[in-house]
C-alpha cells in the first residue's frame, strides 16, 4: 500500500471530556491520526492511556452524559462522523465501521441465537431477506473458522467457547464488509493458544478482504507481529507514532522505551525479574499544560513541567511528543 494513499479514516485534534462529581476528566487530548486502505494501525499503552475512549469517541459509543466530544473532526471518506446525527451514525456503525469488543460474552446478547445476531446487521444495513441473510451468516462463520456453521447458527453464545465467541464477534463485525475494523483488545480474555489462532485469523482476513484495521492492545509483542504502524498513547494523547519496525528499532519517547523494556525476554537467567515502569499514570483532571509522563521520566527537566510537548517529525514517517531528541538532548 503506497504511503500517499488517501486515508479511509482521518482524525484531527480529537478531545473528549467526562463530567464527574469531582470535576472534569480530560480523557482524550488533541489526538490526531489517519488510517490508510488495507493498513493495520496498532494502538498501544497502559490501561487508562485513552486507547479505547479515543476509538469509542469516533463512533459515538460513549454515554453522553457524562462523556462529551468537545473538539475535533473524524473524517470517514468525506463524512465527518462528529457532525452527523445519531440516526446517520447508527447507519454507519456496523456497515462502514465494524467494532470487536474485548469480552465477547458481554458483547453478545445471551437470549438471542448467534445466527440472529449475525443476520440482524445484514437485514438492517444490507436489506437482505431472512433466507439470504442466513446464507451469508453461514459464509461468515465459515470465513472465521467455525465448523458445521449452518447448524451452529441456532446455538446460543453460552454454547460456544471463549475463542469461538470471539470469532462470532469478528463475523458480526465483518458482516457488511466494513471499510474499517476496530478491534479493542479482542484477545486479552483468551488463553495464549486461542490468542495465536485469532491473530492468525485476522492476518488471513486482512489479506483476503483488504480492509483497514485499528488494533488496540497493551501487548507490544502482538503489535510487532501484525501492525504496519504503531501509535503509542499516554495520558490521553499520542506520545509516539511511526512504522512498526522504526518504533521498535529506534524508540524516541522515554515512555515507549520503558514499555519495550517491560517485554519478557526469552534469554537471561531463570531468576531475572520483569522490568516495570515506576510510578502511576497521570490523573487527567485538567487539560495538560505539562508533559504527562514527566513524573515518571528519568530525563525530565524544567521545560517538561511548563509546556506540553507537541508532536515533531524525527524522520522515516516517525513522530514523537517529547522535549528531548532520540539522542537524549533537549530540543
Amino acid at each position: 500500500m503506497p504511503d500517499g494513499a488517501t486515508p479511509v479514516l482521518d482524525v484531527k485534534d480529537l478531545k473528549t471530556v467526562f463530567s464527574t462529581r469531582s470535576g472534569e476528566v480530560h480523557a482524550v487530548n488533541s489526538v490526531s491520526f489517519d488510517l490508510r486502505p488495507g493498513e493495520l494501525l496498532g494502538v498501544v499503552g497502559e490501561s487508562g492511556s485513552g486507547k479505547s475512549v479515543t476509538m469509542m469517541s469516533l463512533l459515538g459509543l460513549l454515554p453522553s452524559p457524562p462523556a462529551e466530544v468537545r473538539e475535533g473532526t473524524v473524517m470517514l471518506g468525506d463524512i465527518d462522523l462528529l457532525a452527523i446525527g445519531e440516526d446517520k451514525l447508527r447507519a454507519i456503525r456496523g456497515r462502514d465501521v465494524g467494532f470487536v469488543f474485548q469480552d465477547p460474552m458481554t458483547s453478545l446478547n445471551p437470549v438471542f441465537t448467534v445466527g440472529f445476531q449475525i443476520c440482524e446487521p445484514l437485514r438492517k444495513h444490507m436489506g437482505l431477506s431472512k433466507a439470504k441473510a442466513r446464507d451469508r451468516a453461514v459464509e461468515l462463520l465459515e470465513l472465521v473458522g467455525i465448523p458445521d456453521a449452518r447448524r451452529r447458527l441456532d446455538d446460543y453464545p453460552h454454547q460456544f467457547s471463549g475463542g469461538m465467541r470471539q470469532r462470532v464477534m469478528i463475523a458480526i463485525a465483518l458482516a457488511c464488509d466494513p471499510k474499517v475494523l476496530i478491534a479493542d483488545e479482542p484477545t486479552t480474555a483468551l488463553d495464549v493458544t486461542i490468542q495465536a489462532q485469532i491473530l492468525e485469523l485476522v492476518k488471513e482476513l486482512r489479506e483476503k478482504l483488504g480492509m483497514a484495521i485499528i488494533w488496540i492492545t497493551h501487548d507490544l509483542g502482538v503489535i510487532a507481529g501484525i501492525a504496519d504502524r504503531v501509535m503509542v498513547m499516554y495520558g490521553g494523547q499520542v506520545a509516539e507514532h511511526g512504522p512498526v519496525r522504526e518504533i521498535f528499532a529506534n524508540p524516541a519517547h522515554p515512555y515507549t522505551r520503558a514499555l519495550l523494556r517491560t517485554m519478557p525476554k526469552l534469554t537471561g537467567t531463570r531468576d531475572a525479574k520483569l522490568r516495570v515502569i515506576e510510578g502511576q499514570p497521570p490523573i487527567l483532571g485538567r487539560h495538560p499544560t505539562a508533559c504527562p509522563f514527566m513524573a515518571r521520566c528519568a530525563h525530565a527537566f524544567e521545560r517538561c513541567g511548563t509546556e506540553n510537548p507537541q508532536r515533531r517529525d524525527v524522520g522515516n514517517g516517525h513522530d514523537v511528543a517529547c522535549h528531548w531528541d532520540h539522542q537524549g538532548v533537549p530540543v
